[in-house]
């Protein structure tokens, strides 16, 4: 590993995945004029500014002239310009790349006493969640749906009038933390809200006139809000809300309730797993139970819809498992007012059996993708329980 990967001017802003994704973009496009200031862009988006030295500097410092007489032991690099060379390099390395600064060694306190920094409160969150929309807003991420406010042709949009029309809250633009701090439906509503707004630039332009600045260009909706999902999840995992911003499944670019374990990555598994029509079934039973909010009609329903996807695999099910086991799944869902609601049902059971059931039925699903023979699906039809 390049000791260098290591130093604080090598940290990623973005996901790893996202800048190989976008550097691989821009290197199948190396005969754009404009590339070397599209590579600076990228760069100086997606490392950490405000330090010496880094992928930018390094960058800067490759001659950006193709010597069409220098020898190349790789043919295939042939094609590509030494600061072409350099981007195709630091991707390839991306592995050794650091995403945050979790690695950094602990401070004083921190060793003496061992003990983790104390959640952030709404408040404090809300206070970084507007830096942060301060620091995209000037990279231009979303001058794509507000226009640039140039001083020879000012925008005709008002920012404060867009996101109104959106959730019904005036003058939120510029983004002030203190409209946020006490009242965490309208905070979840804003960071809603400017995921949807939200585009990543991939050119600019500088307008030196009476100081005017960057025109950016060539948008990017994906990208962009795959930053801000990343980057708005940060800031929540060291808040003490239990939110963050979906990043997959019927419920992406929406706040939903976090498990803070190893379930989140069953969900996250199962979002993406299945094109078929039970896949889409259970998306939408993951977004009616992680709703910000979820009361418990959204959770029964989810229930319903899971025990509905276990009710296809049935013969699956008696297959593999102990015939008593199998009934055992839909005799909960049948005798606790879950699926058939009537008196003989019990419905006086606490809203966190509910939580069970989701889980152990998810967990079932997921065990049943597994048992399917290869290359054969999990669902099959069979009789009603």
């Amino acid at each position: 590993m390049d000791s260098r990967f290591a130093e604080a001017d090598y940290q990623l802003l973005w996901p790893r995945s996202l800048f190989v994704q976008e550097a691989s973009k821009l290197l199948n496009k190396r005969d754009l004029n404009d590339w070397d200031d599209r590579c600076e862009l990228l760069l100086e988006d997606a490392f950490v500014g405000g330090v010496s030295g880094g992928p930018l500097s390094e960058f800067r410092e490759v001659s950006g002239i193709h010597d069409p007489w220098g020898k190349q032991s790789d043919g295939a690099l042939a094609k590509l310009s030494p600061r072409q060379n350099f981007l195709r390099d630091l991707m390839r390395s991306a592995d050794h790349l650091r995403e945050d600064a979790s690695h950094r060694k602990p401070y004083w306190s921190q060793r003496k006493n061992g003990t983790r920094a104390e959640l952030a409160r709404q408040a404090a969150t809300a206070r970084d969640f507007a830096e942060l929309i301060g620091e995209l807003d000037v990279k231009g991420y979303f001058e794509k749906r507000f226009e640039k406010d140039c001083v020879d042709s000012p925008s005709g949009i008002d920012p404060s009038r867009v996101i109104e029309r959106a959730i019904g809250a005036g003058d939120l633009w510029p983004l002030r933390a203190d409209r946020l701090v006490d009242d965490l439906d309208l905070f979840c509503d804003v960071i809603e809200v400017l995921h949807d707004l939200v585009a990543r630039p991939t050119d600019r332009s500088h307008h030196s006139y009476n100081g005017c600045g960057w025109h950016h260009s060539d948008f990017s909706i994906e990208s962009g809000r795959i930053v801000y999902r990343w980057c708005v999840n940060k800031l929540l995992e060291r808040s003490d809300l239990g939110l963050r911003l979906a990043g997959q499944g019927d419920d992406t670019g929406r706040m939903v309730t976090t498990t803070g374990d190893t379930r989140s990555e069953l969900v996250d598994a199962l979002v993406v797993a299945d094109a078929s029509d039970t896949g889409d079934q259970i998306r939408h039973a993951v977004a009616l139970f992680r709703a910000r909010g979820a009361d418990r009609h959204q959770k029964r329903s989810a229930v319903v819809v899971l025990a509905r996807v276990l009710e296809s695999r049935r013969n699956l099910l008696r297959a593999e498992l102990l015939s008593k086991d199998e009934d055992a799944l839909f005799m909960i869902a049948n005798k606790f007012d879950i699926r058939h609601q009537n008196e003989s049902q019990k419905s006086d059971y606490d809203e966190a059996f509910l939580d069970w059931m989701f889980w152990w039925y998810l967990a079932t699903i997921e065990l049943t993708d597994r048992l399917a023979p290869r290359g054969q699906p999990a669902t099959q039809p069979s009789e009603r329980a």
